[in-house]
């Protein structure tokens, strides 16, 4: 196409003269800018890293998915404690450029974030750097973004800015993709084939391998992919949860009219996950949000009684005393990894946390609203080709430190911490990686998410044969190809020595900002104590809590009266197993607050969030960004360190817990 044709294709709205916002880490130079101040880019001095999609859209305006959603774009957006962007203020001063610093976008998998910023008259985003889905999601709804600062220059001087240059240096797929005006519109043209069996030329990584085993024929997608380079996959499982089934609904109907048909509607699985406590929700109760929240529940119900699709719906605690046993449900990625996904397998979601059944030694990733509502109608994913890291694992994690202890560790190095870790596959390997259960694997898998990566992988093994034996009666043969060639190519290794490591938190802000429980330079007291959501709700992390809890029991120690103390079941086949073991005894022993199996204070979608800002919370989570969790402080910490942190009171390590109460007895 001509660069005139590309010309006429461009927006007004990109016309210059262009408004730009910089998103500066000084809240006073964001709200002078709000005011109607102009700034040059010297002017506008430090950016924001790492903005998040917590902070573009906050969790409790996720029930809105329409034009109103414009209204609340960037009002999480945190800056020296403060909120700087309002309600509607984005839109009424009317920016079309936003700008930030390295790693925009990063965190959920939310499309509300891109589509709010469009819907508030934001047409381009520049950036160091944009996460893996987040630029997908801005590709698939016709924002632009680019990571070359020479366009801020030649905005600033005023000059004009052609769709060619605002494509320039994307992959032949995205470029396609914004020329036809979006994801919808090209798939129905494009897609609809079988997957084409190419076998790469060298040895491969496992991700590689299935990969090229789930590859779709479409133009713009080239035969032997590389890093950078985008193409379609077919989904063998595709599941979606209720914050995301109304835009998804509403999005097929715009583009393709009433009578669209889903592709293969067995393997679409749809969770309603988040919404079970939303009652107990002071973010959606105080923001008046219940009847929005109500109605997109009822939108995902609707959808999924139209065209035939399971659904897994928590049950509320009223619920559960007249449930005869039957009922199956919990966190979606959770829950997938229990009941349906397989090594070798490809699934999405739409969820960051979906790299959790990698642990089972399948590809799976998470997506966004239009990426998913293209795959319910085409059966393919659009994913970009993306490099590989080797994690390598030897010797064996010290008593009391767990898959959550590496995380957080790897988290906290300068390679991820300065973002290379962004679109990357990691994979676990080393004679470490044998010994964990698929639980502690999934952890790690799950938590690839905060690496900022596509998605984590272990390869198949004999403990993947228990679980799938154990969990859900499946006899599965691991098949001769199920593992990375010896000689297969890594970007990057990263080896860690398990045996070094310690008991570790994170400070509140970004799970990134890690160090070890031992080397906090003072004493942190807590307010709450979270254990919970898909990281930290499964059987082994139970174990854990309990563990603690046990021992504290018997010690004769007790939770002090100003901390609280939530427990959430990940899937109710965790809840059952619990139950089994009878660790529901001990822990109403203790006071502690049990919850049904639901996302909850993770999405700061029920108990166990705070209410205020002064409130400081020790949760199990996966991501404390500003607001996720509600307004106070979130450390993050292991299963270990959260129970041992709520008898003490203040953030402490399971062992230092018991040298503690060791010395007080002698």
């Amino acid at each position: 196409m001509s660069d005139p044709a590309l010309q006429a294709l461009l927006p007004k709205a990109l016309k210059t003269p262009l408004k730009v916002l910089y998103l500066c880490q000084e809240a006073a130079l964001i709200r002078r800018q709000l005011a109607g101040e102009t700034l040059t880019r010297e002017q506008a001095g430090a950016l924001r890293d790492d903005v998040s999609t917590d902070e573009i859209t906050p969790v409790h305006i996720l029930s809105h998915y329409d034009d109103t959603l414009g209204d609340f774009a960037h009002t999480g957006l945190r800056c020296q404690g403060v909120n700087p962007i309002g309600p509607k203020a984005l839109r009424q001063a009317g920016f079309a450029v936003l700008v930030a610093g390295r790693r925009y976008g990063k965190g959920s998998s939310r499309e509300h974030s891109p589509t709010a910023e469009k819907l508030a008259g934001v047409q381009l985003v520049i950036a160091e750097s944009f996460e893996r889905i987040y630029r997908q999601n801005a590709d698939n709804i016709g924002l632009f973004t680019s990571t070359d600062w020479g366009l801020l220059e030649r905005i600033e001087r005023g000059e004009s800015i052609t769709l060619t240059d605002l494509v320039a240096g994307r992959d032949a797929l995205a470029t396609s993709i914004l020329l036809a005006g979006g994801l919808l519109r090209w798939g129905q043209r494009f897609l609809g084939g079988t997957p084409t069996f190419t076998d790469r030329v060298g040895p491969q990584t496992l991700f590689e391998k299935i990969l090229h085993r789930h590859r779709l024929p479409a133009p713009h997608t080239p035969e032997q992919p590389q890093a950078g380079e985008g193409l379609f996959v077919r989904a063998d499982w595709r599941f979606i949860h209720e914050y995301y089934t109304g835009m998804a609904d509403t999005l097929l109907r715009g583009a393709l009219g009433q009578h669209f048909r889903l592709q293969r509607p067995e393997q679409i699985v749809v969770f309603e996950d988040h919404t079970s406590y939303v009652d107990e929700s002071p973010a959606h109760v105080r923001g008046g949000l219940m009847a929005n929240m109500r109605a997109m529940s009822q939108a995902q119900r609707d959808f999924a009684a139209r065209h035939g699709l399971r659904m897994h719906r928590t049950l509320t605690e009223a619920e559960v005393l007249l449930d005869d046993g039957s009922n199956v449900a919990g966190i979606s990625h959770a829950m997938v990894a229990e009941h349906y996904a397989l090594p070798g397998q490809l699934v999405v979601g739409t969820d960051s946390h979906t790299p959790h059944s990698g642990a089972l030694g399948c590809v799976a990733f998470g997506v966004g609203t239009t990426d998913m509502a293209n795959a319910f109608v085409t059966g393919a994913v659009r994913v970009t080709w993306p490099e590989s890291v080797q994690v390598t694992l030897h010797g064996a994690l010290p008593v009391g430190v767990t898959a959550k202890d590496l995380m957080l560790h790897l988290l906290a190095t300068p390679w991820i911490r300065a973002g290379h870790g962004v679109g990357k596959v990691f994979e676990f390997t080393g004679e470490g990686i044998a010994p964990m259960d698929t639980d502690e694997r999934a952890t790690l898998t799950n938590m690839c998410a905060e690496l900022g990566g596509l998605t984590g992988i272990v390869a198949p093994d004999a403990q993947t044969l228990r679980f799938l034996k154990e969990r859900r009666g499946v006899d599965f043969q691991i098949e001769d190809w199920m593992h990375s060639d010896e000689g297969a190519h890594f970007v990057h290794h990263i080896a860690v020595d398990l045996s070094g490591l310690r008991p570790m938190v994170a400070q509140p802000g970004d799970p990134g900002q890690g160090l070890a429980v031992a080397d906090l330079a003072e004493r942190v007291r807590i307010d709450i104590a979270y254990g919970g959501s898909c990281t930290a709700g499964k059987r082994e992390d139970f174990d854990h809590y309990h563990a603690v809890l046990a021992w504290g029991l018997k010690q004769g120690l007790k939770i002090p009266p100003s901390v609280q103390v939530f427990l959430q079941y990940g899937t109710t086949a965790v809840r059952d197993y619990c139950i089994a073991q009878g660790y529901d005894k001990t822990f109403a022993a203790m006071g502690v607050r049990i919850l049904q199996p639901s996302c909850g204070a993770c999405a700061n979608c029920g108990p166990g969030s705070s209410t205020d800002a002064a409130q400081v919370t020790v949760s199990a989570i996966n991501r404390n960004f500003p607001g996720r969790s509600g307004p106070g402080q979130v450390w993050l910490a292991s299963p270990p360190t959260v129970m041992a942190s709520a008898l003490a009171g203040e953030l402490l390590s399971f062992e230092e817990l018991q040298r503690r109460t060791r010395q007080s007895a002698d």
